[in-house]
């Protein structure tokens, strides 16, 4: 069912020339087949880790570059230059409508701003193309419920760029803890602290973006239609409702570890609170926020637990954690070890003619997280290239599909509707929308 905003935005989809529905094109590659892959969006977060990913992967698995769309002249002309030097010469495109118009193209790699990644996904499934889309998958409700219904829809291959489901330490977790050896979890703690003035800030080229030179209007896409700010061009992550900051860029990756290890799909409820509190550079995303997340099953009302979500920019103190805790012990994903930490001591278990509860320490498969920007070339994202090109082949489903990356969106749209309207989120299963104080969360 299309609701009246999902109307008006494909509307406005349209107006900007990216409409949904058209006829597509669609070309199944076969066993042989080379898989020609289009890049949407030529950001640093491509250049750094996407880039070198697919490429260290292209030739054992048939894969090349044929076509690059940004709406941007100087990043198309950048493009130009780096793939040439590499003896790779690209089709630019202007835009997706230039992009898409080609026959060149079996799947696309999606690297853009936050708020649009989820429309871009559904416009490149609905022309036929298979996508690896970054995170956040969708910054509002509206967005999320578009782009998972293309999805589905189509049937086309989409991984969401939540590489922790490809690590192997994650995926020893998560087969760890639904062993039922961790026990029932009964809390998670999370924090991403950075101290970064520079975090998401792009000084240097702010100054070399003019609107004659970009498609300002197309930019915006569904977003309310504003004045050209460059900064809301290039910093969008440090802006509402183009990010939502710390939510879409850190919690989306570590909150749908919780989802992935619980099979729950969103939090029951989530309090949230934050503020600008140092790097007042005109900014309209908090540089520091606390969230708690109650979770809960309704079918069992013994599966629940509650997450606590701190992120600062200002103090890098406590970096990057994700730990649960049962009652016999602790699973660190920072140390990647299990052990019987606070677990339910003989002494403390004895006084309530109990047993003690101790989990027996081992530790899981390294692979640590980097806190600093664009960690080029990872093992982790390799990882997850690799399984978005493996299933464009087999057509099995992607670590990170669709609903992982509509689900990580519920609880970071719940955690922005709290932090910015003071009110308890919660959601409406029936409509799929999520409630701040009991109304609808719209930006």
């Amino acid at each position: 069912m299309t609701t009246r905003r999902e109307f008006v935005q494909k509307a406005a989809l349209g107006a900007a020339g990216l409409t949904l529905g058209a006829k597509s094109y669609s070309r199944i590659p076969g066993a042989n087949d080379r898989v020609r892959v289009g890049i949407v969006g030529y950001s640093d977060r491509f250049r750094q880790s996407l880039f070198p990913a697919f490429t260290g992967l292209a030739k054992e698995l048939n894969f090349e570059f044929t076509a690059l769309s940004d709406l941007w002249s100087l990043r198309r002309d950048e493009a130009d230059k780096f793939f040439k030097a590499k003896g790779i010469s690209l089709r630019l495109a202007r835009n997706n409508d230039e992009l898409y118009s080609g026959k060149d193209t079996d799947a696309v790699i999606v690297s853009t701003a936050d708020f649009q990644h989820a429309m871009l996904c559904a416009e490149a499934v609905e022309a036929g193309r298979d996508a690896y889309v970054e995170k956040p998958f969708a910054e509002t409700m509206a967005d999320a419920r578009t782009a998972r219904s293309a999805v589905e829809k189509t049937g086309k291959i989409v991984q969401i760029g939540s590489q922790r489901r490809s690590a192997p330490n994650y995926i020893a977790a998560n087969e760890y803890i639904n062993s039922g050896k961790f026990g029932k979890i009964v809390m998670v703690e999370m924090t991403w602290n950075v101290n970064q003035p520079g975090r998401w800030r792009r000084p240097n080229v702010v100054p070399l973006l003019k609107e004659t030179d970009t498609d300002w209007k197309r930019y915006q896409m569904n977003r309310p239609q504003a004045a050209f700010d460059a900064r809301k061009y290039l910093e969008f992550r440090l802006f509402w409702p183009y990010s939502s900051g710390i939510p879409g860029q850190w919690m989306a990756h570590q909150i749908d570890t919780v989802h992935w290890f619980t099979k729950l799909a969103h939090p029951r409820s989530v309090a949230a609170n934050g503020g600008i509190y140092l790097w007042k550079d005109g900014r309209t995303n908090f540089d520091t926020m606390t969230a708690v997340m109650d979770y809960g099953d309704p079918a069992n009302p013994d599966m629940g637990f509650q997450v606590v979500y701190t992120s600062r920019f200002t103090n890098s103190a406590g970096g990057t954690k994700e730990l649960y805790y049962s009652n016999g012990g602790m699973l660190n994903l920072d140390t990647n070890k299990v052990t019987s930490e606070g677990g339910l001591n003989e002494r403390e278990a004895k006084a309530m003619n109990m047993k003690a509860n101790l989990l027996e320490p081992f530790e899981l498969p390294g692979m640590r997280i980097e806190t600093a920007a664009d960690t080029g070339g990872d093992p982790m994202t390799t990882a997850h290239m690799r399984n978005w090109m493996e299933c464009v082949r087999d057509r099995k489903k992607p670590h990170a599909d669709i609903v992982a990356g509509y689900n990580h969106s519920i609880a970071n749209i719940m955690c922005t509707a709290a932090l910015r309207t003071g009110e308890k989120a919660s959601f409406d299963e029936t409509k799929q929308e999520v409630l701040a104080g009991g109304k609808v969360f719209q930006y």
